[in-house]
């Protein structure tokens, strides 16, 4: 797929319309802008498939020490520690049936989870899962991730927020953009040399957003890399990102897929 029709895929179905206009008089005439740089789309390559439990509702996706810590939703949602090799649960905490599970996140040995619709996040111990505290927030949750100093949560819309670590407040917003519209639906998020990586939910794709300005600065094919038949399409999508720093290996996954996917990325184009 062209780099043309991929942006224009998500323009089309995910952005918002630009706000129109009162007619009035014609304005004056100005040098004209350039246009801005394109967006480069990158492709993959898979390096090596790893067995992924297809029960899993996956939500949210870290690696820590060579082992996965994910988040599920649906009832009951969870999270758990997960073997990369082969897939086997380690350890898992199932929520209360009240609680939706979303993103997850991990700092310092502290792994911060999220709920749907409840305004309430939780804390939990990274060596076992024991719960450590909860915190509050307003609206909904989606995804998370951090930057070394703030969490960063999406809540489904074209913004993103900042929350102090420490004391789980909110301190900032930013609104994301793509081609200069707001680009909503961003859901499993992931804190990659200095960047928001985000699946774009119900697509094929991986969107990478300057923090600072919110401006989508590029976007990751992955049409195709599932080959095997999903249950649900509408569901059973991409999501899930994890980056291990140390060995610079990317992780994939989706929501109740059966395998998850090591991938280099190609291009761009």
């Amino acid at each position: 797929m062209g780099a043309g029709l991929v942006l224009a895929m998500l323009l089309l179905a995910l952005c918002a319309p630009a706000a129109a206009q009162a007619p009035g008089p014609a304005p004056a005439s100005s040098p004209a802008r350039p246009a801005p740089a394109p967006i480069p789309v990158y492709g993959y390559e898979v390096v090596r498939a790893f067995p992924h439990d297809p029960a899993a509702f996956t939500q949210g996706l870290v690696i820590r020490d060579g082992v996965l810590i994910e988040s599920t939703g649906r009832n009951p949602s969870s999270v758990r520690r997960v073997r990369l090799e082969d897939g086997v649960v380690l350890q898992s905490h199932e929520l209360d049936p009240a609680y939706f599970g979303e993103g997850l996140t991990e700092k310092d040995g502290r792994v911060f989870s999220l709920s749907w619709i409840n305004g309430v996040g939780f804390i939990w111990n990274a060596d076992d899962l024991k719960p450590v505290s909860r915190f509050a927030y307003a609206g909904e949750g989606w995804g998370l991730t951090h930057d070394g100093s703030r969490l960063i949560l999406s809540d489904g819309s074209a913004t993103l927020r900042f929350v102090d670590l420490d004391s789980q407040a909110e301190t900032g917003r930013v609104a994301v953009t793509l081609n200069g519209r707001p680009l909503g639906r961003l859901n499993e998020l992931e804190w990659i040399d200095g960047e928001v990586w985000a699946n774009v939910w119900q697509t094929d794709f991986i969107v990478r957003i300057d923090p600072a300005s919110g401006q989508v600065v590029g976007v990751v094919d992955l049409t195709g890399l599932l080959k095997d038949p999903v249950q649900d399409p509408a569901d059973d999508v991409l999501n899930g990102i994890a980056w291990d720093a140390k060995s610079r290996r990317l992780f994939v996954t989706g929501k109740n897929w059966p395998a998850l996917f090591e991938i280099r990325l190609t291009g761009p184009r």
